[in-house]
Parts: structure tokens; C-alpha cells; sequence
């Protein structure tokens, strides 16, 4: 029997699964109703209310504050250990203590912004580590309206860990992973307190994550059970740390001593017509064109392709699993891989995840691993897309044709008129190649820098009078390109289905990568939807991987994970009844 093998039989002992959750409940009424749509908007009124997108983006730059994070994160530390199974009784030590200060930061909030942020327990009762009953502590920021239903949901984990996953006696500070999280989302329930939002805002901060991400999971349950719906969902893990370790988890940084404040990295799930990938590019379109201008040191936004770095996993996923718009916020770098064991020298999972060094001796650490000013600009781009979002209007839909060889024409089909719209088209890329602004419900002038051949994607968004825009709708395909598929029972030669069925391989993105990548197939057919193979195979022709395809009309997508820290190339090759139909080249190379 294998160490790792032992290790999961231990875990899956010591945590039953997860749908063993019983008592799932928000201990207030009132919240509960909150986030159920089930409340009078006016009895939540604002004296004053601000809500010009605009104005609340200017003041999220100016009142998000490095020094509050930095007095969170120094308070997170002073509990010692927050692991799920930890101590709840104590006042000072624990993750009941933990819970209990961020239950009351939330209060203190509220209490300063007319008592309109609202704070509850999600509680729910399962075995983690010897503990029975667990909560994440909550805040809502009810919605100026009733109508849309949906909010719009924040999150972090508050839990820490140290090397072993039950160990409540070490001192497991847990300050990149994920102290700096939970600071992110108390600050943001400080600063948006004061606005009205058309969406309820949620604020959670969730226990349990690094057994499993049960916290999440009991918040995903709720969600589901109640059959509410979630607009879009932020996940914040590990938010705040700047240096890169010996290891960590790739796609990540590129060596030991790397320092990287500029960067962060947005995880999701899907590739084509996802809906968390649309919210990740509205997410960077929103910073770009609202604050990017007005910030002193701008960040660099990564889309990335994976639903989370290799290996890993993190509270967004129990939310997308069940179809809820959810991404996952990670900084550039990070001190580890988790990995542990012996030769394990990096801070993630381990004591030495702590705030920083006491040069100076005097019991105050003064130089921190973690940066508060880079989580604040983390911060402000979680809040920037929160506040949009909550404001915007209806999302759109639309309908494209190819007016002359790069020229497409677009109608906005939606019931309200308005003044203007956005067209969003990329080509293979994750993130949007343009963005276009137009007005008039059917425009045939959008001109897609793309060549004669390519394949691209497009979708649309309306604009209302605040000059905001919705949320994209979903994707198409379009290829400047476009011929009449004639099907053929029998065509003479299978190696000429790209022109008879319009089937095409596209090149894989990313390219170079290292781990994941993504392969494309377009098809202009369902006919060989049982006959279809991707071969990957090294350059001397031996084969590396043979993936089955369920080729249907349209987008097809295939994952396919080599491994960490290859390096050189592989052809991967398209095959259909035996018979190569396209092949392109692969390169890996350490992002």
C-alpha cells in the first residue's frame, strides 16, 4: 500500500463525504429571507443613496485601504490556529475564536453604514477532524430591487493548516493561504456598505476548505437546495503573497526568489462559450476601462486557461459544478506546491505560513512575506467587477452573419431599446482580441482583425445610460470563411473531410504551456461523432496519448494534461476512421 494511498483511506475516514452534511441552515431568519429575495427593498434604504457606477468606482480606488488589510491579517494571525477542527470555545485561540471576530467585523461595519449589511451564520454538522458542527460566518447587502433574484457572491476561507491535516495543536497562522483571502472579503464588506447595489451583495467567509472545501460546498448545497440563483461568484485563495517558493503549484511562478506584485492570475472553468471565462473577461474588462487609468501601480490580469493550478483545487469548484458563474482570484506567486513531506521547505501548508520576521525583536513583525498593498489592488479588482455587476443591466442576445470577407453584421435582439451595445470577438486566445462599441440594434460595420480563413468567436453586451454594460451573452462561432456543407454518405477520401464537412483543427491554447492545454476541432456535421481521435505523438512518431472525441456539429473542445515541466514539442494530429485528417505542432515550455 502506497503512503498516498494510506493518506486518502485516513482522510476519507476521518471526513465523510460530502453529502453526509446535515442541519444546513443560516442561523438568522432575516438573512435567510435576504438572500432568498424575500424582503422590502425600502425597509434597506440608504439615506443616501450612491449608485452611479462611476462615482463608486472612483471611491473604491480611494477607501480600500492596505492598512486595514494589514490589521486583519496581523488579527487572523493572533488566533494561532484555525483549523476546521480546532478549538471554538476559547476567546482567543481557534477557529471558533476566528469566525466569531469576523462575525463581529461585520457588525461593526454594518453599525457604520446604517445597519444595512446583515450577518448570520451557514451552519452545517459533519466530522471534519474530530469537530461536528461548522459555520461560515456571512454578510448581505440587500438589493435595491426584488425582481432579479440573483446576487452576487464573494468568498474566502478563513481555515488554516498546518503540515498534517487534523493537527489543532500547531501553530498554523495560515497568512497566504488564506488569511490574506478573508481580509480581502472583510474589506470589501466594509467598503460596500456604504453604496446601493440593484443585486444583493453576499459576503462569505468560509470554514473547512482545506479538508475539502466544505464550507463552500455547504454554501453551493444552500444555493442549491433553496433553488436560488447566483449572478457571479468571486473566490479569493491565496491573494496576497508576492515571492515565488522552491515549488509551487503551475502554471505559476518561474523561480525560487521571484518577487511578483504586478500580476494575478483568474482561474475558471470551460474554454468556448463558458460562462465563468465571460465573467473573468468582464472582470478584466471592468478594471481596464474603469480604474486601470486612475491607479498607481497597474496590474496585469492573467485569464487563465485551467479551472485551478495543477493538482489543486479551491472553493470556486462547488460552485461551478453546479452550473453557478464562479472564478477563483490567485496571485502570480506562490510559496509552495502543498506537497509536504520531506525536503518540503516552502510556507503553504506548513508552520512557517506566517505573517513575516521581527528584525527588530520587538514581538511585532515588521517584514511581511505577504504584500498588503498588492492585496489591495487584488481588492479593488474584486470589488470594481462586484459593483458593475450588481449595477448592470440585462444581458442581450444576438444573431451574426458575414456581410463581405471581414466584415460581420450583428443584431441585438433584446425587448428594450438601448444606447448602445458592445461586441466582444476573440480568435483562439482565452481572453477578448476587441471590443466594440456600437449603437443601433443591427450594425453591419464591425470589422474583425482576423485573416481570411479563421475561426472566431462573438457575443454581445447592452449598454444602459450610466454608460455600463451587461453581462456578455453567449458565445458563437463564426468563420470568415463560410461555405455550404454538402453531406456525403461516403466521400472518396476521409483525408478530405476539412472540405467536405467543414471540420478543422485548430492550434492549441495555451501554446507553449506547460501541464494543461485546450485542443479545438470545428465540424460541420454530426456524422462522425462515434469515428473521431485525437493522436498525440512525439516527433519520432511514438504515440503519447489517443483521446476518443464525440465530434459534434460545431465547437469541440479537448483537455489534455501532460504532465509538469516538459519540455520540447509533440504533434498532435486529427484522425478520423483510422485516417489523418489535420496534425499541428504542440510546445511545452514552463509558463
Amino acid at each position: 500500500m502506497t503512503k498516498h494511498l494510506l493518506a486518502f483511506i485516513l482522510l476519507f475516514m476521518s471526513v465523510p463525504a460530502v453529502f453526509c452534511q446535515t442541519g444546513l441552515l443560516v442561523t438568522s431568519t432575516e438573512v435567510d429571507n435576504i438572500i432568498k429575495g424575500l424582503y422590502t427593498p425600502s425597509s434597506y434604504q440608504a439615506s443616501v443613496v450612491i449608485n452611479n457606477p462611476n462615482l463608486i468606482s472612483a471611491e473604491l480606488v480611494s477607501r480600500i485601504s492596505p492598512d486595514s488589510l494589514k490589521s486583519y491579517l496581523f488579527t487572523l494571525k493572533s488566533f494561532q490556529n484555525r483549523n476546521a477542527g480546532s478549538d471554538t470555545v476559547s476567546t482567543t485561540r481557534g477557529i471558533g475564536a476566528a469566525r466569531r471576530w469576523a462575525y463581529s467585523k461585520f457588525l461593526e461595519f454594518s453599525a457604520a453604514n446604517e445597519n444595512r449589511l446583515r450577518a448570520a451564520y451557514l451552519q452545517f454538522d459533519l466530522n471534519i477532524c474530530g469537530a461536528a458542527r461548522h459555520r461560515n460566518a456571512i454578510a448581505v447587502l440587500p438589493g435595491t430591487q426584488t425582481t432579479d433574484k440573483s446576487v452576487i457572491f464573494l468568498q474566502g476561507h478563513i481555515d488554516s493548516r498546518c503540515e498534517a491535516l487534523c493537527d489543532i495543536t500547531c501553530n498554523a497562522f495560515g497568512i497566504e493561504d488564506n488569511a490574506t483571502g478573508t481580509a480581502l472579503v472583510l474589506e470589501l464588506a466594509r467598503v460596500m456598505s456604504k453604496y446601493s447595489f440593484k443585486n444583493t451583495i453576499v459576503f462569505s467567509i468560509n470554514t473547512a476548505e482545506e479538508q475539502g472545501k466544505y464550507g463552500a460546498q455547504a454554501m453551493a448545497n444552500y444555493f442549491l437546495n433553496n433553488n436560488l440563483k447566483i449572478k457571479a461568484a468571486n473566490n479569493n485563495d491565496v491573494s496576497g503573497g508576492v515571492f515565488c517558493g522552491h515549488t509551487s503549484s503551475p502554471p505559476s511562478c518561474p523561480f525560487f526568489g521571484n518577487i511578483d506584485s504586478i500580476g494575478l492570475r483568474i482561474f475558471s472553468l470551460g474554454g468556448f462559450n463558458s460562462v465563468h471565462k465571460q465573467w473573468a473577461r468582464y472582470i478584466k474588462l471592468q478594471y481596464k476601462e474603469q480604474v486601470k487609468s486612475v491607479v498607481s501601480v497597474a496590474t496585469n490580469i492573467q485569464i487563465m486557461s485551467a479551472e485551478d493550478r495543477t493538482g489543486r483545487g479551491g472553493d470556486h469548484q462547488p460552485f461551478s459544478a453546479y452550473g453557478y458563474t464562479s472564478v477563483r482570484f490567485t496571485a502570480a506567486n506562490e510559496n509552495g506546491d502543498a506537497s509536504g513531506g520531506g525536503g518540503y521547505i516552502d510556507r503553504q501548508h506548513s508552520v512557517r505560513d506566517s505573517l513575516g520576521k521581527d528584525l527588530d525583536s520587538d514581538g511585532i513583525e515588521d517584514s511581511l512575506y505577504v504584500s498588503q498593498y498588492y492585496l489591495a489592488r487584488n481588492t479593488l479588482i474584486n470589488g470594481n467587477a462586484m459593483a458593475m455587476a450588481a449595477l448592470s443591466p440585462d444581458t442581450i442576445n444576438l444573431t451574426t452573419s458575414v456581410v463581405t470577407s471581414n466584415k460581420i453584421r450583428v443584431q441585438f435582439n433584446s425587448g428594450t431599446t438601448y444606447p448602445a451595445y458592445r461586441v466582444a470577438v476573440r480568435c483562439l486566445n482565452d481572453d477578448w482580441d476587441s471590443v466594440f462599441t456600437v449603437t443601433g440594434k443591427t450594425v453591419d460595420t464591425i470589422k474583425v482583425p482576423y485573416g481570411s480563413n479563421a475561426t472566431f468567436f462573438i457575443s454581445a453586451a447592452s449598454v444602459d445610460n450610466n454608460n455600463l454594460e451587461s453581462f456578455f451573452s453567449t458565445e458563437y462561432s463564426l468563420s470568415l470563411q463560410q461555405v455550404t456543407l454538402a453531406l456525403r454518405e461516403s466521400p472518396a477520401r476521409r483525408s478530405r473531410a476539412e472540405e467536405i464537412y467543414g471540420i478543422k483543427l485548430l492550434q492549441n491554447q495555451p501554446n507553449p504551456f506547460d501541464e494543461n492545454t485546450r485542443i479545438t476541432i470545428v465540424s460541420g456535421t454530426d456524422l462522425f461523432i462515434d469515428r473521431t481521435w485525437v493522436v498525440i505523438s512525439q516527433q519520432d512518431g511514438r504515440i503519447v496519448k489517443r483521446i476518443k472525441v464525440a465530434l459534434k456539429k460545431g465547437i469541440n473542445e479537448v483537455p489534455y494534461n501532460h504532465g509538469y515541466g516538459a519540455s520540447g514539442s509533440c504533434i498532435y494530429s486529427l484522425i478520423i476512421d483510422g485516417l489523418p485528417v489535420q496534425s499541428k505542432k504542440m510546445i511545452f515550455g514552463k509558463l
